[in-house]
């Protein structure tokens, strides 16, 4: 069997086609998923689960960590000041705090993206910036300098990928315990990290499957976490 990618889904108020209210997760990651030859399977948000996903995570041989509203700031020590501050979900956080931890724990390939990156840097003990500040990284395509050699630059087979699109308010402060920067954007902010010491542990603040139908660069980052996982 190939591959299967686990990805926690999102409570949701819309959905055609079911009752009652949804679990959802965006397609363009499933799809990515899928034409790396990975199997994406959703893990739906619910708190009784959580004591579960060390042992729901044997079943699984990677994770994709999306994108999604903020974290609440008192998971990593903070209050909340900034008013830009939406989405926060406690089923959300919980969920995938959890599911870091326990991939960590299990050295599972990992790709986090835009929230995942946050979460997988505020589960390893770092902080956020609450808001940036900027319009620059609202539904903007970016350009990143990435460390060469690093493992996110060589599945995109670039050191300079030049259309990521980022759709982030946040960012990465104090860094969490482990994780090495390897890619910043022009104006210094963080775009990519890796965990030291794991198999392949990723993140990227912007999201390669906006673009990754139609850009080899950025679907080479889903393919690789499949070739990892296989």
């Amino acid at each position: 069997m190939n591959p299967l990618v686990v990805i926690v889904g999102r409570q949701s108020d819309e959905a055609q086609g079911v009752r009652g209210k949804p679990f959802a997760a965006g397609q363009t990651y499933f799809r990515a998923v899928e034409r790396a030859g990975g199997i994406p399977l959703m893990l739906p948000p619910i708190p009784g689960l959580v004591d579960d996903i060390p042992s729901l995570l044997r079943r699984f041989d990677a994770v994709v960590f999306h994108g999604g509203g903020d974290i609440d700031p008192r998971r990593y020590g903070q209050e909340a000041t900034e008013e830009s501050l939406y989405g926060i979900v406690p089923e959300h956080d919980a969920m995938e705090l959890a599911m870091v931890a326990a991939a960590i724990e299990a050295d599972k390939p990992v790709l986090a993206i835009c929230r995942g990156l946050q979460v997988l840097n505020v589960a390893l003990g770092g902080t956020l910036v609450q808001d940036i500040g900027s319009e620059d990284h609202w539904l903007q395509y970016t350009s990143n300098e990435l460390d060469a050699g690093s493992r996110i630059a060589k599945a995109m087979g670039t050191d300079t990928p030049d259309r990521c699109h980022c759709v982030h308010h946040q960012a990465l402060d104090q860094l969490g315990d482990g994780l090495r920067v390897v890619g910043r954007h022009a104006g210094g902010i963080v775009h990519a990290v890796e965990l030291d010491g794991a198999r392949w542990i990723v993140g990227t603040q912007w999201h390669p499957e906006d673009s990754a139908a139609d850009d080899p660069q950025q679907q080479g980052l889903f393919d690789e976490l499949v070739r990892q996982a296989s």
